[in-house]
């Protein structure tokens, strides 16, 4: 069985990666860092001595240009200390080489940004959708209930049906750039979560259930094989009951839902 070595990303307005660190020890993780993005670019840090990379939540770089987009330029265009080696090269190869990538927020819209997702026909690097202003132009703070794709190849949400987590975001209205990418997003099961009221199965577009006005009602997609995922509610602030809004008005199982997204990974990775 393998050993599961996860890094999380900080820096520049990150910030929800001690909560993530949490997650992923609480899942199982052998080995779990918390890492500066610079500490990366100087060459310090060995991506490839990690096979589970994590981008978490918060206000990278400000949002400058747009949620996560400053620090995508930065991330495609910056070669790291001493090589000619770009690092998004050295993510792209690490997803090539097996390793595992959450994005949860802020980390969405990175990886949206650069390409990562949805990655169609392994070219990392295109972007061809975006998560932009909710569609009632305000932050929104809530819970969601989510309803997971049975048919995506997804492995972070393995035998997982329905979901209910926080949103905390201003720029969550997922959007794509032509029709022909959401037919394909849907023909090829990348999409993972879509908003649904209360207990329903199909998508909402009704507010606040769909909080910002996602197309389909999409809250998550990854890639054609499962391995890249990036959804906006936040998994890794619902890890125990006493996170749910009515922890003491309900009867809750001890685990918190997101949890079960961080230890299908671990579980994943160990035993891959």
């Amino acid at each position: 069985m393998g050993k599961v070595n996860s890094i999380v990303i900080a820096g520049n307005g990150i910030n929800c990666e001690m909560e993530m660190a949490h997650a992923l020890r609480l899942a199982g993780s052998d080995r779990v860092d918390v890492v500066n993005i610079f500490s990366l670019l100087d060459g310090d840090i060995d991506l490839f001595n990690y096979n589970f990379l994590n981008f978490a939540g918060g206000f990278l770089d400000g949002d400058n240009m747009g949620s996560a987009r400053a620090g995508a330029v930065r991330i495609k265009f910056a070669k790291i200390k001493g090589s000619e080696e770009r690092l998004i090269d050295r993510i792209v190869d690490f997803v090539e080489k097996g390793g595992l990538i959450l994005g949860v927020c802020n980390g969405f819209q990175l990886l949206v940004k650069l390409g990562l997702l949805p990655g169609f026909d392994g070219n990392y690097t295109e972007q061809k959708v975006t998560l932009t202003f909710n569609k009632l132009g305000r932050f929104e703070d809530r819970w969601v209930n989510l309803k997971a794709n049975k048919s995506s190849p997804c492995i972070f949400t393995k035998g997982i049906d329905k979901i209910y987590l926080p949103v905390r975001h201003g720029e969550g209205r997922f959007v794509v750039d032509s029709d022909v990418t959401l037919k394909r997003l849907v023909e090829d099961n990348q999409i993972v979560f879509q908003y649904v009221k209360g207990n329903e199965n199909e998508y909402t577009m009704e507010y606040p259930y769909n909080p910002n006005g996602s197309i389909l009602g999409i809250a998550g997609i990854c890639s054609k094989d499962g391995r890249i995922f990036g959804l906006m509610p936040h998994p890794e602030a619902f890890l125990h009951y006493t996170n749910h809004p009515r922890w003491f008005r309900e009867k809750l199982p001890e685990e918190g839902d997101g949890l079960k997204l961080f230890k299908n990974a671990v579980d994943y990775l160990r035993n891959s």
